[in-house]
């Protein structure tokens, strides 16, 4: 009996529950937001529990519709990555709040561990930078900080996972404590070459190797749920993945060469480096792009700050257009800038420069200058960024980029994907589904119950019609590089 694909979407704001046929069509979706708590300065918590309930209410209004109690289901789940919970497992309770991406709780213990000169060796076995971004710093704070924590956690009483692992568990009625390869590589625990948790980086953090869930690849089957008795009989946990690898995913990016950039607020970049780890170039990371099919294929990630942040501070702050969707039809209204370059650093310089002490600003302009070359030079600046971190990677790899896929609210906007490919001379591919990284949680579900044994049958149904092949002259490409570097360097000297 063909089954539905219920696919569980956690993100740091909201839990979205969306349904999907198993020819990959996203048939509806349910969407609970959840609340954010920040006690300090710089601290940022969500409350499990609530999350957990979330996900219990979303997926029985899902599946309400009219005639939709005579199919059968299985759960697929993508999440926020680095976010983690600590719980006892006696109780099933959380000891503390969610310690989200976010927070900066870990920044003296990561600072601590710098100034004994341990920087090195997290990144040499972990791929990632020591930073509080990632998963331990919280949980040693949680251990250190919370009353009787450390004591119950070395009885071997607590068990910690990032969300995917606190769902499968509350779901399985504590009967599995696992998590995904991807999830697992943003915990600053994970060695990316033993493929296990690495017990020098445990006893760096102080973390009882107890504590930690069986990882297992992105295509298992990791358990099984009734939903808390939902439904009668136990349906299949199938597919789990952090949720930008999730994207590379849906992006159907398989083979080394191929990368996908999501537009949002910022910009997660991600390039399949194929099935060997590899160096990452300054500021950016290496990670496991996902597991599957028996193999582990690995990535090169950075993040950029500011791009659909930009035009939103063009229509909050200058107030040069009601709304994002009016900027496309005024920036198209001038062949080029004139010169004009808008350097996005409104919260410093993300990947690869990793300057935050880097201001925004305006360069090269005239009396000439007019708004609507300003608002080209915003829309400018998102290509010309994601440009920089993309050509890094390749370069780093030796891989030559085959294609960037795109997802994203700005993918929208064709003038953006026509420079983005200009200046990137490589072929843009846009998803036709906004939200890739739930499609990628289904990908594995599908895997996971042998709907498919290969990626070329899954390849295939990526049917997506819009694309945005290089139309500009190399050598003006080079020209309007130059004078964007240009511009930077100003901004950073």
């Amino acid at each position: 009996m063909r089954q539905k694909i219920i696919a569980i979407d956690q993100s740091t704001s909201t839990t979205k529950a969306v349904l999907f046929s198993e020819e990959l069509v996203l048939l509806r979706e349910v969407d609970i937001p959840h609340q954010q708590y920040y006690p300090q300065t710089g601290w940022v918590e969500h409350d499990a529990e609530e999350i957990y309930q979330n996900v219990l209410t979303a997926i029985a209004c899902l599946i309400k519709e009219k005639g939709e109690e005579n199919c059968t289901y299985s759960l697929a789940i993508t999440n926020q990555r680095e976010t983690v919970v600590v719980w006892n497992k006696n109780t099933g309770k959380p000891i503390y709040h969610a310690v989200v991406w976010q927070c900066l709780r870990g920044t003296d213990i990561c600072k601590d561990l710098k100034a004994r000169g341990y920087d090195k060796v997290v990144q040499e076995r972990t791929g990632l930078l020591l930073d509080p971004y990632f998963s331990a710093s919280g949980v040693k704070w949680i251990l250190d900080n919370v009353k009787d924590a450390r004591e119950m956690a070395e009885r071997g009483e607590l068990l910690l996972g990032t969300i995917d692992s606190w769902l499968i568990w509350k779901l399985t009625e504590g009967k599995e404590h696992l998590t995904d390869y991807t999830n697992a590589s943003r915990t600053l625990l994970l060695n990316l070459y033993t493929l296990d948790w690495d017990d020098t980086l445990l006893e760096l953090f102080t973390i009882p190797r107890s504590m930690m869930p069986r990882i297992m690849a992105c295509d298992s089957v990791f358990g099984r749920t009734t939903i808390n008795n939902l439904f009668k009989n136990p349906i299949q946990i199938a597919g789990v993945i952090g949720d930008s690898h999730g994207a590379l995913v849906g992006q159907m990016c398989f083979e080394a060469g191929l990368g996908k950039a999501t537009y949002g607020t910022g910009s997660s970049i991600m390039l399949n480096i194929g099935e060997a780890p590899a160096v990452a170039p300054k500021g950016l990371v290496t990670t496991i792009g996902f597991a599957a099919l028996g193999k582990i294929y690995y990535a090169f990630e950075g993040n950029i700050h500011c791009t659909g942040a930009t035009i939103k501070w063009i229509v909050e702050n200058l107030k040069l257009i009601d709304s994002p969707d009016q900027i496309e039809e005024l920036a198209s209204k001038v062949e080029d800038t004139q010169g004009v370059y808008l350097v996005p650093a409104f919260a410093g310089l993300g990947a690869p420069w990793w300057r935050a002490d880097a201001k925004a600003a305006i360069l090269g302009m005239t009396l000439k200058t007019e708004k609507n070359i300003v608002l080209r030079a915003a829309l400018e600046s998102i290509a010309y960024q994601i440009k920089d971190l993309v050509s890094l990677m390749s370069d780093k790899a030796g891989i030559s980029l085959r294609e960037l896929r795109v997802d994203g609210g700005p993918t929208k906007n064709h003038l953006l994907m026509q420079f983005q490919a200009d200046i990137l001379q490589t072929t843009i591919r846009c998803s036709d589904i906004e939200n890739a990284s739930v499609l990628g949680a289904v990908i594995m579900n599908g895997l996971a119950r042998n709907i498919w044994n290969n990626f070329k049958d899954i390849a295939n149904l990526f049917n997506s019609k819009k694309y945005f092949s290089p139309k500009m002259d190399k050598k003006k490409v080079e020209v309007l590089d130059v004078g964007w570097h240009e511009a930077v360097n100003r901004i950073l000297n």
